[in-house]
């Protein structure tokens, strides 16, 4: 499975392709397959998010988005040596969080 990462323009926060827009959850990512490069590419263009491309993920036991690569499992959920830090998945918050 294919899905699109970037950083939105506005706040640099790392955000993941729903298919209708931007997300700052991976979970709510979608399978863009074939059309990763079309999507990114219009996405780009209409400035609402910065150098996305798709990445390698796959759906773990419970059916959540796992990314392929640790750096992008990083990136979609924080860092790894403070928990403190890390995005909390579905948390409305998130995305208001001053680090």
């Amino acid at each position: 499975m294919k899905v699109l990462t970037g950083n939105d323009l506005r706040t640099g926060a790392v955000v993941w392709w729903d298919g209708i827009g931007w997300s700052l959850h991976v979970e709510h990512a979608v399978d863009v397959g074939e059309e990763a490069d079309l999507v990114a590419a219009r996405e780009e263009a209409a400035r609402r998010v910065n150098v996305p491309y798709a990445i390698q993920a796959e759906r773990d036991a419970t059916g959540r988005v796992r990314p392929a690569h640790i750096k992008d499992r990083v990136r979609a959920l924080g860092p790894t040596v403070r928990p403190d830090l890390t995005l909390r998945p579905a948390d409305p918050d998130a995305g208001n969080w001053v680090i």
